[in-house]
């Protein structure tokens, strides 16, 4: 059997060098006179280790990293087939602490397997959960996603059963699954991690997804910033219409489903559900006044599902599973597990999958590593660029949707951004204010008005103009706009601004213990 080499393809990796490793490697086999099967996988989402590559052998898959071309050659003269000792040498992956540590469900597969093959899919547990859904029918499978207590990833944690039982119950001809792709949050790449990395656990879940919600259509809306995703899915959805798992007879079924992709152009805003929508019939990316709810009018004005890429890659694991394995993971109202992003100035950089309940010092200082810089950390932002700032004070807050509301914060898309003292948090919270007024849609005047005037204001505070009465101001703009904007681009801009402010006040001149107004 010739030994099998992988070597990651998802962006992150290619990104440090890891075609130019393969390119090494098969030099390097021509001229030894190998014969090697190399596997381009996704990635497991240690990016401090990438290149990352690893070698199947008697004893399980041992992983070098990071590798760079030019160590190629040396790590073939210590026996790299073989899994000999080399400096790179990292062990069994699932030995590495940061991996060792994980609950990996809706990652399980992500840079294991060859993300364009249909039969090891399957050889790891892939469409168990489409055959149990098959059997169950419509209406169980919703009781069982509702009993797993599955919330939305990408930022709003609504109950994802409800949401298919309210769009299964609305009287239509025709309904449809749209999976939000448009992955647009700071610190966030686990969306575009499974879509290159495990394409088909996607497939799956959107297929579930169609039969209980009783839809014969999907569409994936991918941001255009993610060519290798967009390849990788098209691909992998031709695949699975070839092998019958998508079409008229799903898996020689009774139900039909299919799919398609459509690219958006890059805005923001379209990560906001019916700004999605709109941009999906064609038409500019606005938000749509609710109600009507898109689960009762949504694409084309039909009902329709709008879940998120993980939302929808956790159904297939609570389908094969049960909901109960599900459900039993987590804190509170917070059940199964979380994909976490962890960037900024961190030692390890990656994505670390685990149960609701972590705290954010476990996940910055023992998870993370700490800074980069090693410097001290001052500001860990949660929930992409309109999240709350948290000082080292709340790192007793544990990782789950309630305790950070309580906390004036949300996780969003589980975005987790690391800043050390170097960090001026007024010119943050500016920055918030001018990414709202560059990505609004412009339909509601607090977002549209409010933002541009927001970072206006804040020049005003930095520059120490009337600075009592400006800071008065600019804590009534952020209620304004909290109140009156149309959709969370607005309405959550003061999570940035009134957390920089309150934990952060002598950034804004400011002395800590003083009233802001």
């Amino acid at each position: 059997m010739k030994p099998r080499l992988f070597v990651s393809r998802d962006a992150g990796a290619l990104a440090l060098g890891a075609d130019e490793v393969e390119r090494a490697i098969i030099a390097a086999e021509r001229r030894r006179g190998l014969d090697i099967e190399i596997v381009r996988t996704g990635s497991r989402g240690l990016f401090w280790l990438e290149p990352m590559i690893e070698i199947a052998t008697a004893e399980g898959r041992i992983a070098y990293g990071p590798v760079q071309a030019g160590d190629v050659e040396a790590l073939f003269d210590a026996g790299l087939l073989d899994g000999g000792a080399h400096p790179l040498r990292l062990g069994r992956p699932e030995d590495i602490p940061f991996l060792k540590r994980q609950t990996r469900l809706t990652f399980a597969r992500c840079g294991i397997v060859d993300r364009l093959s249909l039969d090891d899919y399957r050889a790891h547990g892939g469409y168990r959960g489409l055959e149990r859904a098959i059997a169950l029918g419509p209406a169980a499978i919703i009781e069982e996603i509702v009993t797993s207590g599955l919330r939305g990833r990408g930022g709003a944690g609504f109950p994802t059963g409800i949401k298919w039982r309210t769009t299964a119950q609305a009287e239509a001809p025709q309904k449809y699954i749209v999976c939000n792709a448009d992955e647009g949050d700071s610190g966030t790449f686990a969306d575009r991690m499974i879509m290159e990395g495990d394409p088909f656990v996607l497939i799956e879940g959107m297929t579930i997804a169609g039969i209980a919600a009783g839809a014969t259509k999907g569409y994936v809306y991918i941001r255009s910033e993610y060519p290798h995703a967009i390849e990788i899915l098209g691909r992998a959805i031709a695949i699975a219409q070839r092998a019958g798992c998508l079409g008229a007879r799903v898996l020689a079924s009774p139900y039909a489903f299919d799919l398609e992709i459509r690219v958006g152009a890059g805005a923001y805003v379209c990560g906001e559900e019916t700004a999605l929508l709109e941009s999906l019939e064609g038409k500019r990316g606005m938000v749509r006044a609710k109600p009507p709810l898109p689960a009762h009018k949504g694409l084309f004005g039909r009902p329709t599902v709008v879940n998120n890429v993980i939302s929808l890659a956790s159904v297939p694991v609570i389908l094969a599973e049960g909901a109960a394995a599900y459900r039993d993971l987590g804190l509170g109202r917070s059940r199964g597990t979380m994909p976490i992003q962890l960037a900024g100035n961190l030692r390890h950089r990656g994505l670390f999958e685990a149960a609701f309940g972590l705290t954010l010092g476990e996940l910055v200082d023992d998870i993370g590593g700490g800074t980069a810089t090693l410097r001290p950390v001052r500001a860990v932002q949660v929930g992409g660029p309109l999240g709350a700032y948290f000082p080292r004070a709340l790192f007793d807050t544990q990782f789950d949707y309630e305790a950070f509301a309580a906390k004036n914060g949300l996780i969003g898309h589980g975005g987790v951004v690391v800043f050390d003292d170097t960090v001026d948090m007024a010119r943050q919270a500016r920055f918030a204010m001018e990414f709202c007024a560059i990505e609004s849609c412009g339909k509601c005047t607090p977002c549209r008005i409010g933002s541009t005037r927001g970072v206006e204001v804040i020049d005003r505070v930095i520059a120490g103009d009337r600075r009592p009465e400006t800071l008065a101001l600019l804590t009534e703009l952020c209620e304004t706009m909290r109140l009156g904007s149309l959709c969370a681009l607005g309405g959550f801009v003061p999570y940035p601004v009134i957390s920089a402010l309150t934990h952060f006040p002598e950034d804004f001149g400011i002395r800590r213990g003083a009233a802001a107004a």
